[in-house]
């Protein structure tokens, strides 16, 4: 029987506990430890979670000889600090997008993990996802011709509250890298890194985005357009267009089915998985390290680089930094 790939899990939000119901689901990964910046935190969700050891800081965890790969699951801007500990204490990590604030970092991040010879991978789910992947299969076949736009969005009712992790500057808040990530992945996947970008974002108090549009082109004449918002609860839809059809992806992070359009023809294909989806990006982490691989070849460092540095773009003209 395989070894199980043993677990940590920095940081005890929301987003670590849906991870964690989802990693239950591979029987060859086990939780054995969490860590927080406090031991009450620490404990408390261990307790709830069934999670055998609980640590009072990032180092603890990191250095626990029980923890193969750590799952860094912090708000944005504590990103590189968590990994970089994860990293120092000689551990492979999957780190939540956006892996960094910007392309900078990111590229100090995965230099610091190929110098260590450790993996490292952003974990952006929806490239895992069974119902994306079986779109970019549908497209490379061939099955809507050359692709000439994507349109995607993703946008909910934040709270009306400016020092909200969604809203504060000093998290690294606003729709941009919270929500437009999902969409600009989307193009990406589709697309390839744009020639062009257009943008404009309506900012809040903080300076942070909250209700943003994109325009990428191509030189091939494609385009695509993307909008992401915390103030308006959008369809969160994806549809790829091409010269012979459409693929509809009703979900801008992790579809169940997609519906095939080609002429008067209409193919809805139903991939239906148990769990939120998390746990496609974890069996990939799991493969890579039974494999000794430092990079996903599904999610390469580069893939993470050319989003984040199109969002570069995009903040350096709607006006945000952090």
């Amino acid at each position: 029987m395989t070894t199980p790939i043993r677990w940590g899990i920095l940081s005890t939000g929301a987003i670590a506990a849906t991870f964690v119901d989802d990693l239950r689901l591979l029987p060859d990964a086990v939780i054995t430890a969490v860590g927080s910046r406090t031991e009450e935190a620490a404990k408390q969700f261990a307790a709830t979670h069934g999670i055998p050891t609980a640590h009072g800081s990032w180092r603890a965890l990191a250095e626990d000889p029980e923890v193969d790969v750590v799952y860094v699951a912090t708000p944005h801007s504590g990103h590189v600090a968590a990994t970089m500990t994860v990293l120092d204490a000689g551990k492979a990590a999957l780190t939540e997008k956006p892996v960094a604030l910007d392309a900078a970092q990111a590229t100090g991040l995965f230099d610091a993990a190929r110098e260590r010879n450790l993996f490292l991978m952003e974990a952006m789910w929806t490239r895992f996802n069974p119902v994306v992947r079986r779109a970019q299969e549908l497209v490379a076949a061939g099955a809507i011709g050359r692709v000439t736009s994507v349109s995607a969005d993703f946008g909910f009712l934040a709270p009306d509250d400016e020092t909200h992790r969604l809203h504060a500057r000093a998290l690294g808040g606003g729709a941009l890298l919270d929500l437009g990530i999902y969409p600009a992945t989307i193009a990406h996947l589709f697309l390839g890194p744009p020639d062009e970008i257009r943008a404009w974002a309506d900012l809040g108090p903080q300076g942070t985005d909250r209700n943003t549009a994109m325009i990428l082109g191509y030189a091939s004449g494609a385009l695509a357009s993307l909008t992401c918002s915390l103030v308006s609860a959008t369809p969160w839809l994806a549809v790829v267009a091409g010269t012979d059809g459409r693929i509809e992806l009703p979900s801008v992070m992790c579809p169940q089915h997609l519906t095939l359009h080609r002429g008067e023809s209409t193919e809805v294909i139903d991939l239906s998985y148990r769990g939120k989806g998390y746990h496609f990006e974890a069996a990939e982490v799991n493969r890579c390290l039974r494999e000794g691989l430092t990079e996903s070849p599904t999610m390469p460092h580069a893939e993470s680089l050319a989003v984040l540095t199109t969002l570069d773009r995009v903040r350096a003209q709607i006006g945000v930094s952090y």
